[in-house]
Formats: structure tokens, sequence, C-alpha cells
């Protein structure tokens, strides 16, 4: 796989905590949605894909099966989103509230 996060790809990922990978992800959500806003859709594509990358890679690490549900489901709502027809009537300020927690709680625990 031709990767965009080439370092944390190699490993460097796993080192974060579960909270610093899905901040991380919430970054890229934010930025794409941020690109939406502003109508340009191929920065807001490129956004997204870093988020489902990073978003693959924190599956690969996961061990418990709800948690793997959690993130398949997680990431099926993002492409819908960003690329379907909206099935799960998902919304900026949703996904902003969403990503929020993991985001506080990052900078926190830090």
């Amino acid at each position: 796989m031709n990767y965009q996060h080439k370092e944390l790809a190699s490993g460097r990922w796993r080192e974060l905590s579960f909270l610093e990978q899905m901040a991380n992800i919430a970054s890229e959500v934010e930025r794409a949605l941020n690109w939406k806003a502003k109508k340009n859709n191929a920065y807001c594509v490129l956004a997204v894909e870093r988020a489902l990358e990073l978003l693959d890679l924190t599956t690969e690490g996961i061990k418990i099966s709800s948690h793997f549900k959690e993130l398949a489901r997680l990431r099926e709502a993002i492409v819908d989103y960003f690329f379907g027809e909206n099935r799960f009537v998902s919304s900026d300020i949703l996904w902003r509230k969403y990503f929020s927690y993991f985001s506080y709680a990052a900078r926190k625990n830090h």
C-alpha cells in the first residue's frame, strides 16, 4: 500500500495511545470538513483519504472485537458522508462533536 503517513505506517502509529490515534484522525476529518465548506473538493478528498488511512492503521492494532466493530462502522459512516448518499444522515456538526471528545481527552491525558 502507498501510505501518505509513511512514518506512522512504519510502526510509530502503534506507539500512540488510542486517544492520540483518534485525535489525529479527528484532525484529518476536521480538515476535510473545512475544505468541504470552502468547496475545495480535491483537498477535501485528500484529507478524507488520510483520515481513512489512519483509521485503517488504528483498526489493524485493535484486539477487542467491539472496538473493531465500532471503528468499522465509523469508517463506513465517514465514507458514506463524504463519498456516498449520507444514508446515516451525518452532518458537519455531528462529526465535530463526535471527534471533539477524543481530541479533548488526548490533550487532557498528555
